[in-house]
């Protein structure tokens, strides 16, 4: 009886430690945009990041991002255009209630441009400040969701909806 009673308390207690089991600091996600380029009409974008906790409420960010991929005519001729962002963030949480957060993020990024007119092809990038502020909502402790507006450059702002997952 008591070997049955030992081993009962100690499926337990193990079972309430994997529950307590801290989260995996490492974390990636996919992204979807509408991004706002002065010379260009709204245009969708899409992206991918990578993330490392530091802590609860500051975290270390990495992404890739298509800002704009657009075809357009110009004086007669088709212009293929492209804006890829590159940037790496430093992004701080302050957990409101009820799974939603609200967060903001200072970082560093770089724009990469490229247009193919007539043939030719011209490239040319920025390296800029990157800003933003959002607001997440955790709908289990691995899968976060996110809102976002950033600010890649003074004149591109960007709206973001993600979706991140803790691995």
């Amino acid at each position: 009886m008591f070997k049955k009673i030992a081993v009962a308390a100690a499926l337990v207690a193990a079972s309430s430690v994997s529950i307590a089991a801290p989260q995996t600091p490492f974390y990636a996600g996919v992204d979807v945009s509408s991004t706002k380029v002065e010379g260009f009409d709204d245009k969708g974008g899409y992206g991918a990041f990578v993330g490392y906790k530091l802590n609860e409420n500051v975290a270390v960010e990495g992404g890739y991002h298509r800002l704009v991929d657009t075809d357009s005519n110009v004086l007669g001729f088709r212009a293929d255009s492209t804006i890829d962002q590159v940037d790496v963030s430093l992004v701080g949480s302050v957990p409101l209630s009820k799974g939603f957060s609200l967060f903001g993020r200072i970082g560093y990024n770089r724009l990469n441009g490229e247009a193919k007119f007539d043939g030719e092809k011209i490239k040319d990038h920025q390296q800029n400040a990157l800003y933003g502020m959002g607001l997440g909502y955790v709908f289990t402790p691995e899968v976060t969701a996110r809102l976002e507006v950033q600010k890649p450059d003074s004149n591109v702002t960007k709206l973001v909806a993600g979706v991140a997952y803790a691995f």
